[in-house]
């Protein structure tokens, strides 16, 4: 979101970037074209109030929301403002019904019923894949004329850039064995648990290390899974680090073992970097990224014995990193804002000339 506002204020249109509150590690990303509304909400839920003044003060020609819990809060929103209709568009970034099966909490299993009730409210729904767009088809009855897939933004020259940055890990620093890198949130869904028994399996043709980047409510259990096989002096689990791209340029190989995804981004970044990667064929994302695996091998979920074989014959004969580069111009944050753009604004809104334009 912060590429997309930042693109948008970069074409000369007016972006403000409404948040229920303005913390967390990517404000200092933030375009100082792109004007930042606080709106002091202690959750999202508890920021509709102050969305309603912030529409009618302003009256936007256009808002986009994302996540679902927000997204149903912006429909909200809209209808108690009582203002002149601008387009909203609500994105969704993950394949939906398989979250809320995995979810422990009610909130989340009732989240289908809800995108059911509240999404056909806005005037674009959008999905970052083909596979989330099924999905939302199938749960939250979206009319095809107003489903769009499109995906998510690569910033090239910004990753390219934060990719040189100086990285202080001491396998990145020193001579050593190859380093298999994977990244994202301690969770049942990035199923790192199957990627390190995949990774055992693969020391016993290769020598390698793995460092998985990111914090969650599943460390302690890798820890102890790490443990009990006699890993820790080649598992590293250094937390969450703001700029990964130091970690993805210089690794030998970029994993992504998920059970489920929308598309993820981290696989996107690393084909960026010229990394070779392999990913499980999870809804969705991955195999539409990789295109069926013409870019990376593709492998079942949940399957360490498929995983650690994939692992091993990547890094024995790698792609050609200038492949994989051409592949992310794909994803480039050009292409993917002229996509937004018509969705939000439209042909006869669009920037032309001084690339003046009306969202907010």
């Amino acid at each position: 979101m912060v590429t997309l506002a930042n693109g948008f204020a970069g074409r000369g249109i007016g972006v403000d970037l409404v948040l229920a509150r303005a913390e967390g590690p990517y404000l200092d990303e933030i375009s100082p074209d792109v004007r930042v509304i606080d709106l002091k909400a202690s959750r999202v839920v508890t920021s509709l109030p102050a969305l309603v003044r912030y529409l009618r003060r302003e009256q936007p020609g256009a808002m986009l929301a994302t996540m679902a819990h927000a997204n149903i809060i912006a429909i909200w929103a809209r209808k108690f403002a009582r203002i002149a209709p601008g387009l909203l568009a609500v994105r969704e970034a993950n394949t939906m019904g398989i979250s809320a099966e995995n979810t422990r909490q009610l909130r989340g299993r009732l989240l289908p019923l809800a995108t059911r009730f509240f999404y056909p409210r806005a005037d674009a729904v959008i999905a970052n894949s083909r596979g989330s767009a099924e999905d939302l088809s199938r749960h939250a009855g979206i009319a095809p004329a107003k489903l769009h897939v499109v995906f998510n933004p690569l910033d090239l020259q910004t990753i390219s850039a934060r990719a040189k940055e100086k990285n202080d890990h001491p396998w990145f620093r020193e001579p050593g064995p190859p380093v298999i890198l994977g990244t994202g949130r301690l969770t049942e869904q990035k199923d790192f648990q199957t990627l390190v028994r995949a990774f055992a399996l693969a020391r016993a043709r290769l020598e390698a290390r793995l460092v998985i980047l990111g914090e969650g409510e599943d460390r302690q259990k890798l820890e102890k899974l790490i443990t009990s096989m006699n890993l820790e002096n080649d598992i590293s689990l250094p937390g969450f680090v703001s700029n990964p791209y130091p970690f993805m340029k210089h690794a030998s190989l970029f994993v992504l073992s998920s059970r489920w995804e929308g598309l993820p981004n981290a696989l996107l970044e690393a084909i960026a970097l010229g990394t070779p990667v392999v990913a499980t064929s999870c809804p969705s994302g991955p195999a539409e990224i990789l295109e069926n695996g013409r870019y990376g091998h593709l492998v079942p979920v949940g399957d360490p014995e498929a995983l650690a074989r994939a692992m091993v014959e990547t890094i024995e004969n790698p792609p050609d990193p200038s492949l994989l580069r051409k592949r992310a111009e794909d994803f480039s944050s050009a292409r993917i804002i002229d996509q937004y753009l018509e969705i939000l604004l439209g042909e006869s809104c669009r920037p032309h000339g001084q690339q003046t334009g009306c969202l907010k």
